[in-house]
């Protein structure tokens, strides 16, 4: 090969790497991330020879209910997916009809790639939502049980799940036979099941921003992980490496 050829051979592969690393060391922050919610506790650690404190936040934990096609379904059955959560009823007259509305269109945004998103409907009223009632509300709004699952189970499941899981803002109760919930917020966790995001179902500027950040979450990488530049030269570090 000539020295031209080499020449416009390391130029075709070293500029676009080159440009890539540039953006992964310092564009990480150009764009708005949505932030963390609900700090769980802050720990002490020991990091490059200094004391920091660092910030444990909620992450939702796992369960099993079943969703409108009688199937049982979990949190953990979605690894790598960004969540969105809502909680609803059937025979809601008011606002649920509005904001199942709005989740189909943002499961239509997404039903050709359902790697991306799962949508989890919760219902509220577990007792009369059936899987039968549940799947024939998804027929009436189309639902693609791709990535959108109706979800029924036990109501204090479901009521612990909302008020001290997903913490939606709602009065006190214990998920007995008078308890009832009721809230227009969508909440949005990322891969790793931390909440990044509430969001009025109702609200258009809101379902905008919602829109938005289900895409950056899909592009930022782990908090904890390092920059390329750093994974890249500290490999031949590792155990192992030479």
């Amino acid at each position: 090969m000539s020295k031209r050829g080499i020449l416009g051979f390391a130029l075709a592969t070293l500029v676009p790497l080159a440009g890539y690393l540039i953006v992964d060391h310092y564009g990480r922050g150009a764009v708005p991330i949505p932030h963390y919610y609900i700090p769980d506790s802050v720990q002490t650690i020991e990091k490059d020879g200094k004391t920091v404190s660092d910030t444990i936040f909620h992450v939702v934990k796992d369960f099993t209910l079943t969703n409108q096609l009688g199937h049982p379904t979990r949190l953990s059955d979605f690894p790598g997916k960004v969540i969105l959560a809502d909680f609803f009823f059937t025979s809601c007259p008011g606002i649920c009809p509005t904001l199942t509305t709005h989740l189909k269109r943002i499961q239509e945004a997404y039903v050709k790639n359902d790697t991306l998103l799962q949508i989890l409907s919760f219902s509220i009223d577990p007792e009369r939502d059936s899987v039968p009632r549940l799947l024939q509300y998804a027929a009436k709004y189309q639902i693609n049980p791709d990535n959108w699952s109706l979800l029924t189970g036990d109501k204090p499941t479901i009521y612990n799940l909302a008020r001290n899981e997903f913490l939606v803002p709602v009065q006190k109760g214990d998920g007995g036979p008078d308890d009832f919930i009721h809230t227009e917020k969508f909440v949005l966790l990322d891969k790793y099941h931390h909440i990044r995001g509430y969001y009025n179902g109702l609200d258009t500027n809101d379902l905008r921003r919602l829109a938005n950040d289900i895409s950056v979450l899909h592009l930022v990488k782990d908090r904890n992980q390092p920059g390329l530049l750093k994974r890249l030269f500290s490999a031949g570090n590792q155990p192992g490496k030479e």
